[in-house]
């Protein structure tokens, strides 16, 4: 006997969940924009990265590239 549990299917398909999402966007409140200030980076200090993170945000490319 085999303990595989097979996955229901959805029981909301995706053009009836674009409906309910449009229904209730007019009840969601945006926050206010808050521009964001630069921060010196002589005042960023205790943040630390491990070696393997730094070389693999190094090797990334830029965006647009």
């Amino acid at each position: 006997m085999s303990n595989h549990i097979v996955p229901r299917e959805s029981e909301t398909g995706l053009a009836e969940l674009r409906g309910d999402c449009a229904r209730m966007a007019p009840h969601w409140v945006l926050p206010t924009k808050v521009a964001a200030t630069p921060v010196a980076p002589s005042l960023i200090h205790g943040v630390t990265v491990p070696p393997a993170s730094a070389k693999l945000i190094e090797a990334m490319s830029d965006y647009g590239d």
